[in-house]
């Protein structure tokens, strides 16, 4: 009944789906295995993608030739760019998605993949051959074989569903949990851990007065996520922001004692940076209010996701609490906000590629890794899927450095410093973030990815013209002259001082109050010479000019600590060898078998010292 595959991709989330994608669109033979065909790339939680941090993986996806950027802007309802007032290095990209219409157009973007074969079943065990991943038992007793096995579980992995005092087994709610990989992984000598994670109740918009809210609509421009030319909506819709109260706060106590969080009865870790509504209530005791963001499922629907009210509280609870909101005064409810607890594997048990140390050609992404959030999943499983295709094709990893790419810093954070609650990934893990922004993420990842066969010709033929052009603009910026003359209604009408000699048009771009679209507005030659050129070129040339001289200073940087990242540990290095270790380093280095001095530098516990013992004691 089936063929043996390069690749097969356990469970069809958001990172299974970037995995199946990258793997076959690189050329291998791959079988994504789902328990349900209907709920492909579902959106679990809430209906949308990008964000502080995570916008910049979205476009980094996209400029390695993933789905997620284009899937997002087919399916938005509204867009915005996060943290405009800040400097570059922090604007974030952010859509609010349909639902529906974001599974759907995954789901053709998939079938429409040479090399995808699709099949409903449970995977509830692997197959093992010489300490290799040969494989899949399903749940209808099918062995179906492979080269290589990627496992994107998700929230499936034995979970468990609390609403209250109620609790039933699933890994999404009105779908059945995962069973059997958990306990054969762990007799195999895995460690696993539990974490739990939340979604707020979904509520019928026709319920609710508007007229109570704030509006918060999409911008102007729509930027979008991909780099390729997709087709962004012509209209957008609102999303609205309301603020709980004290009287809703005093109906939520009523519930804590029947709460699974502060009875015990959920013991997994839940985001810190993501707290359910009961948990903010307690934590932040002080605040009188706490803002809730009232986004819209979709085009051609009422229903409503009620962001920032996440809750396992007893329905009756979540009910008489919401209806006491700004605006949810008459709320009627789709369904109930619930926690689920799930398996997840500390994710030090990886390598960089995301291949397990214990078993080859096997492969974690996702939430099984610990972590949260579908950006986060999904470029892990386009590495995972990358790197998948890469072993059975005797080719080596790829790995990207903390200095490339977001995705670098999260898949480093977490192999070698471990999780033990869901990682978030934000700007401020990232030492280099000047550096990783989401306008320049096709300049950094496009090239290495089109050299493995994955990022298309147009990918690359557009990542060139754009290099190109932004080169042609500097030069153009920093050789054009603006006399004193011709400078000085501009500089009058935004307030900045007039020029005491002429300058270049570099320099005066350095200027805080001056941006390049109203230099080029206000200096007539200037615009003729610069009329050919893009809105995102001159967005990238303008940002490349001002902060120079911060990106050489990062460059300096990245060069200094790449002295550490090209100094090889030996794998099974023996560390008992060198007696002046502290025993917590000692430990730490066993445990997570660091491949440089880079990473062994970045483990929790570890000190400069031993670094410096570990390097003098190689030296030797």
């Amino acid at each position: 009944m089936f063929n043996e595959y390069d690749v097969i991709v356990a469970g069809a989330g958001h990172a299974g789906c970037e995995a199946a994608a990258a793997a076959a669109n690189l050329g291998s033979k791959v079988l994504l295995i789902t328990m349900n065909m209907q709920t492909i790339a579902q959106m679990s939680c809430n209906p949308a993608m990008g964000g502080i941090a995570k916008g910049q993986i979205v476009r980094e996806i996209d400029a390695m030739g993933g789905y997620s950027g284009i899937v997002s802007d087919k399916s938005m309802i509204q867009f915005r760019m996060l943290n405009r007032s800040k400097g570059p290095a922090m604007w974030s990209p952010r859509s609010q998605n349909d639902r529906m219409l974001f599974a759907t157009t995954w789901r053709e973007m998939l079938e429409n993949t040479k090399n995808v074969d699709f099949y409903q079943d449970m995977v509830k065990a692997l197959i093992i051959k010489d300490n290799r991943a040969c494989g899949v038992v399903t749940g209808l007793g099918h062995h179906i074989y492979s080269k290589s096995v990627v496992i994107t579980s998700g929230t499936f992995l034995n979970g468990i569903i609390h609403i209250g005092e109620k609790q039933f087994g699933g890994g999404r709610v009105a779908e059945k949990a995962a069973t059997g990989i958990t306990e054969q992984l762990v007799e195999l000598g895995f460690e696993s851990d539990r974490l739990k994670t939340g979604t707020p109740p979904r509520v019928d918009g026709r319920s609710l007065d508007y007229s109570k809210m704030d509006e918060q609509k999409g911008d102007e421009e729509i930027v979008g996520f991909s780099f390729l030319p997709t087709k962004k909506p012509e209209i957008q819709r609102s999303c609205w922001i309301t603020y709980t109260n004290q009287k809703v706060h005093d109906t939520l106590k009523t519930g804590f004692d029947r709460s699974p969080m502060f009875t015990g009865r959920i013991e997994g870790i839940g985001p810190r940076y993501c707290p359910s509504i009961e948990d903010k209530i307690n934590r932040f005791a002080e605040r009188d209010r706490h803002q809730l963001f009232v986004e819209p499922e979709g085009w051609n629907t009422v229903e409503v996701y009620v962001n920032g009210f996440s809750t396992s509280l007893p329905e009756d609870v979540q009910y008489n609490s919401l209806r006491s909101v700004s605006g949810f005064e008459n709320v009627r409810f789709f369904r109930p906000g619930y926690a689920i607890e799930y398996d997840y594997f500390p994710p030090t048990q990886l390598t960089h590629s995301l291949e397990t140390k214990l078993i080859d050609n096997l492969f974690f992404a996702g939430q099984i890794n610990g972590t949260t959030g579908y950006e986060e999943a999904a470029c892990q499983g386009l590495m995972a899927g990358i790197n998948a295709h890469q072993k059975v094709s005797k080719l080596n990893p790829v790995i990207l450095k903390r200095s490339e790419a977001y995705i670098g810093v999260l898949i480093d954070d977490l192999i070698s410093k471990g999780t033990d609650e869901p990682y978030r990934m934000f700007t401020s893990r990232a030492e280099f973030r000047t550096l990783l922004r989401q306008d320049n993420a096709d300049l950094r990842l496009t090239e290495l990815s089109h050299k493995i066969g994955l990022a298309s010709q147009e990918r690359m033929d557009k990542t060139i013209a754009k290099k190109e052009g932004v080169s042609k603009m500097q030069d153009i910026l920093k050789n054009f002259s603006i006399e004193i003359a011709e400078a000085e209604s501009y500089l009058s009408k935004i307030n900045s001082s007039p020029l005491l000699q002429k300058q270049k048009a570099s320099q005066l771009l350095l200027r805080p109050d001056v941006t390049l679209l109203s230099l080029i507005n206000g200096i007539p030659r200037l615009k003729d010479v610069l009329n050919n050129f893009s809105n995102e070129t001159l967005e990238q040339a303008e940002i490349q000019t001002k902060y120079e001289s911060y990106i050489q200073k990062e460059k300096e940087l990245v060069l200094k600590m790449s002295q550490l990242e090209n100094l090889s540990i030996p794998k099974n290095f023996d560390y008992n060898k060198i007696a002046a270790l502290s025993n917590e380093a000692l430990q730490k280095f066993k445990k997570i078998q660091p491949s440089t001095l880079g990473q062994a530098s970045r483990i929790s516990g570890v000190n400069p010292t031993d670094i410096q013992i570990l390097m003098v004691y190689m030296g030797r």
